[in-house]
């Protein structure tokens, strides 16, 4: 054994006899300690966390809405001050076409009111970005969106027998859209133009929030419950089909009202700023089948009810 291994061996059996033991593992009791504790953070920050997701995603369908406002206002400033016509109408002629709910997209034909069929074909020049022009909260976004952005007024979706198919997405498009005011025995105008006159609403979109739409059924077995594209607290969802996206919905069970109902809305105007407001600072309009808007579908037919924000008649 040369020095060197000598002075280590004098040294190593010199220390002390408590350098000599292993460090102390942690014990159960402190493991379920520190496991409380990490609990107890995490049950704190999922509340956080769940908040500024909801905030991120308001941030989001606002943008959307601000950026289709100013799509259609240059569109307007492009086309002698006028905004697109309202695709949300079918029909064959000026006598027998009739409106349909203002979330289309894409109507299944073209009256002879308007050029086109889409709002793609207005308006894919102002919007590169399909997915603009759906709510970013809904729960699935819809399967052709991307396919029948591109395609406009040539959109076939390959899921059915027909050539033109309509597209329903989550927002409302209120520009050129008439409707009727339910109990105000009125009618609703939406903007026509940038110089608006008084008569016509300066309501330009929204998120979809309504009541009683025939694809309830699909879900509750009666069209009697809430939708929307913005999720409701305890929210179910109601199913789309090959030419609608699904929505968010809640049933109308004793004692829900609209000042209950927990979800957040948007909606634009036509000077650019994007509103929130709660259910229970709306007004309910139905589709109507005139295209003057005086007489609505019948209750239990055709989309239901659309809840527009107070501000869209003031």
């Amino acid at each position: 054994m040369n020095t060197t291994d000598r002075k280590f061996l004098c040294f190593y059996h010199s220390r002390p006899a408590h350098l000599h033991r292993p460090a102390p593992a942690f014990s159960l009791f402190e493991l379920l300690v520190a496991l409380v504790i990490i609990a107890a953070a995490a049950g704190i920050m999922m509340p956080v966390l769940k908040s500024a997701r909801d905030k991120a995603r308001a941030v989001r369908t606002m943008s959307n809405q601000r950026q289709i406002v100013i799509a259609v206002t240059s569109y307007a400033s492009d086309n002698n001050g006028k905004y697109p016509p309202s695709v949300a109408n079918i029909g064959s002629s000026q006598e027998t076409w009739n409106w349909q709910e203002p979330t289309m997209l894409t109507s299944s034909a073209a009256p002879d009111i308007r050029k086109y069929r889409s709002v793609s074909a207005y308006l894919r020049s102002y919007i590169d970005d399909e997915r603009v022009m759906f709510c970013p909260n809904a729960p699935t976004q819809y399967k052709y969106l991307a396919e029948s952005w591109e395609a406009g007024d040539d959109w076939n979706n390959p899921d059915t027998p027909h050539d033109q198919d309509p597209v329903i997405g989550t927002y409302c498009f209120y520009w050129n859209y008439v409707g009727f005011i339910e109990g105000r025995d009125e009618v609703f105008i939406g903007p026509q133009k940038l110089s608006a006159e008084k008569e016509q609403s300066k309501l330009l979109v929204s998120d979809y929030f309504g009541y009683g739409h025939w694809r309830n059924k699909l879900l509750y077995g009666s069209t009697n419950a809430y939708g929307c594209c913005e999720k409701f607290k305890s929210a179910a969802v109601t199913p789309g089909t090959s030419v609608s996206s699904d929505f968010w919905s809640y049933p109308d069970v004793d004692g829900i009202t609209l000042d209950t109902l927990q979800v957040e809305l948007h909606a634009a105007f036509t000077d650019g700023h994007v509103e929130t407001y709660s259910p229970a600072e709306t007004i309910p309009m139905r589709v109507s089948m005139t295209p003057d808007g005086s007489r609505p579908y019948p209750a239990r037919m055709g989309p239901g009810i659309f809840y527009l924000p107070q501000l869209a008649l003031d």
